[in-house]
């Protein structure tokens, strides 16, 4: 499948930049450049309990394809500055792969001087990149009265509210992401943040899920096969570091129901087309059918813990133990609820134009 648009990530953790090129967007689209910002300043480090303490300004700075907030036809190039990068930090841990981490298979890949200070380009700072990109795409996808949000629904099993158990709504979403532990309500606020605070202060870190949403999206974006809807959201969200499982509608809960329970009935409502439930989550043979797309995707724990970890040292071919040290989040899963969001705005808008 020929993509509609074309996205380029560059840059590393630790490298002199961060940032993306989007091409195929044609000119006199209009840009709210502030409202970008904002976006992209969801994922960034803030003083919650779950957060590194790495702070980055992470100022945009459009270079190219964007011009008083129109676009011009251009490739659209943006790009934030690493200025608190502290690539020696990470000498100690040279010849030690760090445990999940992808510091082994990038050396073997790539050589054993590859860089991978602060995770190099495996970083989950390599989202910023995805969200300057998931910004555009969801401000052009609202144009077209297509909403696409995301939001916590579980940290360290101790789940919140769901698309499972709660009708979402544009106003929920939109107020999801102004919060700093994005849910859709805050009943288990104290919970989780009891659960974070455990285990940062055990050394320790914590996963949870994200759900996405995209309400508004018409039938009949995507295909069969390798160019359907899930394919493609899929394939942007396992972009996303520590992704490790992507479910649609009921997901895996949907092999325990019957056949009778698994299906969605058509009914008429007010002149179109729905279904009564939504196990699919809003897709059908790879193609949208115009309800709600609905995603859940799993995090893992982030792997750079304090605690003693067992390694091997690939110079002395013996194994090892290691302690990490730096600025590592306790729970990764609130910032990359932007992150999520971000991926299915690309996605849909990949399949779907302007």
């Amino acid at each position: 499948m020929s993509e509609r648009y074309a996205l380029n990530i560059y840059g590393a953790s630790h490298a002199e930049s961060v940032g993306m090129t989007l091409s195929g967007i044609p000119a006199g689209q209009k840009i709210d450049v502030s409202a970008l910002q904002s976006f992209c300043d969801r994922r960034k480090a803030s003083n919650g309990v779950f957060s590194t303490a790495r702070a980055e300004e992470d100022k945009l700075l459009i270079l190219s394809g964007i011009e008083n907030g129109v676009t011009t036809g251009a490739e659209i190039k943006i790009e934030i500055k690493n200025n608190v990068a502290h690539r020696s930090d990470y000498d100690y841990l040279k010849d030690t792969p760090r445990p999940s981490h992808a510091d082994y298979v990038a050396k073997m890949k790539f050589g054993g001087d590859y860089d991978m200070s602060g995770g190099g380009k495996f970083s989950g700072r390599m989202t910023a990149a995805v969200c300057m990109a998931g910004g555009i795409a969801k401000q052009l996808l609202e144009k077209e009265n297509i909403t696409v949000g995301a939001y916590v629904s579980e940290i360290a099993g101790v789940c919140a509210a769901s698309y499972r158990d709660t009708a979402v709504t544009a106003e929920k979403l939109r107020a999801a992401a102004e919060k700093p532990l994005p849910l859709l309500d805050d009943a288990a606020v104290e919970k989780i943040l009891s659960k974070i605070t455990a285990a940062k202060a055990a050394g320790d870190s914590v996963g949870g899920v994200v759900e996405g949403v995209i309400l508004g999206l018409p039938v009949g974006v995507g295909d069969n096969l390798f160019d359907g809807l899930e394919s493609e959201i899929s394939k942007y969200l396992f972009g996303i570091p520590a992704v490790k499982g992507v479910e649609f509608g009921a997901g895996f809960g949907i092999s325990e129901m019957l056949g009778s329970e698994a299906n969605d009935p058509f009914i008429w409502d007010n002149g179109k087309v729905k279904t009564s439930s939504n196990n699919s989550g809003g897709i059908n043979g790879g193609i949208s059918n115009g309800m709600p797309v609905t995603v859940r995707v799993a995090f893992r724990p982030t792997p750079s813990i304090a605690k003693p970890q067992r390694t091997v040292n690939m110079r002395t071919k013996e194994e090892a133990v290691i302690q990490i040290t730096g600025r590592h989040d306790a729970c990764i899963v609130p910032r990359a609820a932007v992150a999520v969001e971000a991926a299915l705005a690309i996605a849909v808008l990949n399949l779907k134009g302007i």
